[in-house]
This record gives C-alpha cells, structure tokens and sequence, in this order.
C-alpha cells in the first residue's frame, strides 16, 4: 500500500476518523501499525512528547558510548520480530549470547545463577536443605495454595521454600518491577508461571508440556530471525528504533504522528468520540469513531475523571515507584571479574542499595570506548521511597559505593564518569494485590462506551514483546468493533 485514500496528516474537527491513538509509546504505535497495514484504517497518533518511543530512551554522545534509559534489552519474541522486520530493521537487530552467566551478588560475591540441573546442584546460592524443598516444589510436591489472592512471596515461598525466594525470586523481582514480592500479586505479574502450577499441578512438569507447544508455533514463523535460547535482543543504535521506524513508515503512508499534542478532555456524541488536545499551535478537536488510550494508568485516570469515574478510581490505585537509572563507566581494570556476563542482582538483604546492574557493554558491541566498561544501574522502588529525596550525585556516590563493594577493587581511586542519571518519577507500574480485580472494574466501565479501548503495560505484562502482542490483539479488537459499526 503506498497510500490512502484519507490522509490524516492534517486532520480538522469537521473530518472523523476510523482511530484516535493516545500515545506513541511501544504500545500506541504497535496498534496503529496493525490498523493502518494489515486492517487498512484511517488513524492518527497523539503524543504529549515532543519524542516517540514512551519510557524507551536510547541516547549516545560523542565520546563513543550508546546507552539505554529506559528498557534495556528485550526478549526477542514472534510479534517484536516481526513488527521490526516489517519496518525494516532485519539488518539491524543484535543478540547478546545466550549463554553469557547471569549473577546474583551474595555474602560478598557474584554466583552464577544455575542455568543447568548440573548448575543447581553445585550452586552456592542454596544450601542442601533448601536445593532438595526447591526441587520437590518444582515438581508438584508443594502445600496446596491458600485461600484468597496469594502475594509472590507466598506463592514461591508454598512452591520453592523461604530461602530461594530470598535469594532466587527477591532479586529477579527488584530487577523487572523494582517491586515488593510481599506486596505484588502472583497471578498478576507472574501469569505465565501461576498457570504452570495452576493448569499442569508443577512448574516442572508445566515447562516441558508448554515448551512442545511454543516448539509446534515455531513452525510459523519460519521467515523470522534465528534466535538461540537465552538470547537478549536490542539494535545497533539502539531499542530507540523500533519506535522511531514505525512512526517513519507511519508518516511516509500518510498517517499523522502528532508530537507534543496532550489530550486534556474526551467525550462522546452520538457515535463519535470528540477529543481536544493542547498543541504548540492551539487547541485542536479530532473527531473519531473509536479511541485507545496507551497512556499510564496514572494519566489514564485523570482523562476519564469525569467520564468514567470508576474505571478512573481503580487506575488511580495502580501504583508506579521512583526508580534511578544511573549510567557510569570504568576503565576496565578496575574490575575484580572479567565482567563476561548480562549483568548482577543484588537481593535486599546485602546491604547493598542499588536493586541490580547491567554490563551493557559486555552485551552488546559498540556500546563503550576500547577499554571502558559501561554500567546500567538501578536502585530505588518499592522498597526504598527516600530515592526520591537524592539529587543526581548523591546518587551516583550511592551507586558508585555500591559497585566498590560488588564489582569494582574496594580500593579504586577511580572516580565513575557519569554518563546519566534518569530518574524515573513514576518508572514500573506495580501488580499488586487486587490489580486484576482492578483491570477487571475497567473493563467493565469501558463496555458501557462502545469504541474506547486501553492498552498499557500496566495490562498483561511490562515487557516490550507482551506490549506488542497486547497492541496486535487490541487492534484486532478495534477492526472488528469498526466493521460492526
């Protein structure tokens, strides 16, 4: 398709359109891509910055580094690949090896975490006891569950025992949600893997039926870049691109991708959803036959205030911690490991502040100078609110202290050269008891107004690939809602 036959680049309240999309994160433009491409419909994209993209921020400067703000990494799932694909970006994509060890940092050490039976015989990170309770529990030898909503740290602590949720489960859950696993819902956050012991009686028995039928999809997406177990997914300059080549390929089809438009009221007359947006030139009106809002649960909330109070009320419960990413780098040999690795968590009972640490320049290649090493960290969350209170170098010496006690010689004189420091005011949505009790109140406010639709990853998973998919199947929903009409 080279064109169409209603461009929206210069909409005005007088024409209607097939879609408002709120947002051009990940999430909007996925779902415009779907319905200007595959279902052919006339849309425009509204975003409050003056960038596309949402929390992905992929930055460089001139000394030779390429940094990410935001997400760092993706797994590299069908949808994201074929959605990068179909932007062009084949030729672009870069895996990180698979097989590089993931750490955990314990009692004054990095342990590999065991990727092998073999590996979690002879780990550290548990001692025999707890190795044997982890083992039966995986395999369905494991208290039945309570009543009620169970939190992570039930859930795993019923299914693996006390000891590898502290050690195993509490780091991974700093490192995705920078959450509380006390506080996080089990079936929310870890869907995928409440179901295993849900749907199959185990975890272990779980993976292998669920990994024969991820083996038969295979089959469809023969065309798709080969990737290796384990591998992390990202590109040359960059997640930033995926972003900025589907709004590219959006605008040169002629769909609007407005930058610095803000949403500031929503109603609907008749069938038609009437929209105002604040605009560098003005106050502009879009007129639509359907709208979906991409935006966080927080901003969601105050857009359907007056339209929605209840589906407002639940959002605004949905609560986003203050997390830091702190970007530094080191020569090289000022490091006690070879630093061949993705990266360390760090569980909270080390004393150690900062959540986790990515080697981002042992990744992927041209992300440091010949001889540096470049640090993605993270500290802050859930768990440590006064993060909020730091200026920017009060937290690169916290993180800077950190890393001389987990990764760096305890007697550099090296100080780190601070690349960046983004701190995310409002950064993970969090899961937490009641979320899907929460999602399911919108849902049901969103039936009674036909053609508004929310898609967020605050909804069915944080990262970029369950965005993506989410996007695709809400997409299918808006075609499908259109066609009624």
């Amino acid at each position: 398709m080279s064109s169409t036959p209603n461009q929206t680049d210069n909409p005005s309240s007088s024409q209607t359109l097939d879609v408002l999309v709120v947002g051009a994160g990940i999430s909007g433009l996925a779902i415009a891509h779907e319905l200007v491409f595959a279902k052919w419909r006339q849309v425009l994209i509204a975003e409050a910055q003056d960038r596309v993209g949402g929390a992905i921020v992929s930055m460089q400067n001139e000394e030779g580094y390429l940094w990410e703000e935001g997400p760092n990494s993706f797994q590299p799932a069908p949808e994201l690949l074929r959605l990068a694909v179909e932007v062009g970006l084949k030729d672009e994509l870069v895996l990180a090896n698979g097989k590089l060890p993931r750490f955990v940092f314990l009692n004054g050490r990095l342990n590999a975490l065991p990727m092998s039976p073999p590996a979690a015989i002879a780990t550290k990170l548990l001692n025999w006891g707890n190795k044997i309770r982890l083992a039966l529990g995986a395999m369905g030898f494991a208290r039945p569950a309570m009543a009620g909503e169970e939190s992570v740290d039930q859930f795993f602590s019923r299914l693996l025992g006390k000891q590898a949720v502290e050690r195993l489960v509490a780091p991974f859950i700093s490192g995705v949600y920078a959450g509380d696993p006390k506080k996080l819902s089990a079936k929310a956050a870890f869907g995928k893997i409440f179901r295993l012991e849900e749907s199959y009686g185990g975890l272990v028995a779980g993976a292998l039926l669920s990994s024969k039928e991820r083996k038969a999809q295979k089959a469809n997406h023969a065309d798709l870049p080969k990737v290796k177990a384990g591998e992390l997914g990202s590109f040359r300059q960059g997640i930033k691109m995926l972003p900025e080549a589907i709004a590219q390929k959006l605008r040169a089809q002629g769909t609007a991708v407005k930058q610095k438009w803000t949403l500031r009221s929503l109603e609907k007359q008749g069938e038609v959803y009437i929209s105002k947006f604040d605009t560098p030139t003005g106050e502009e009106i879009v007129r639509s036959r359907s709208v979906v809002l991409t935006t966080p649960a927080y901003v969601t909330a105050k857009l359907l205030q007056d339209y929605l109070p209840n589906a407002s009320q639940a959002l605004s419960e949905i609560f986003y911690p203050t997390v830091a990413c702190v970007v530094l780098a080191y020569p090289k040999t000022e490091f006690i490991y070879d630093m061949q690795g993705f990266g360390n968590l760090i569980p909270r009972t080390q004393g150690v502040r900062t959540l986790g640490t990515i080697w981002s320049s042992s990744l992927f290649a041209g992300r440091a100078p010949q001889g540096w090493q470049l640090l993605l960290n993270f500290i802050g969350g859930t768990l440590d609110p006064a993060l909020a209170k730091l200026s920017e170098a009060e937290i690169v010496q916290a993180v800077h202290q950190d890393l001389k006690k987990t990764l760096l010689k305890p007697n550099t004189k090296v100080e780190p050269k601070a690349i960046a420091v983004h701190v995310w005011d409002k950064a993970i949505p969090q899961y937490e008891i009641g979320h899907l009790q929460r999602l399911a109140t919108v849902d049901a406010e969103l039936q009674k107004s036909a053609g508004l639709y929310i898609s967020a990853n605050f909804i069915g998973g944080v990262a970029l690939g369950d965005c993506i998919k989410r996007g695709l199947q809400e997409a299918l929903k808006i075609d499908q809602f259109l066609k009624r009409q």
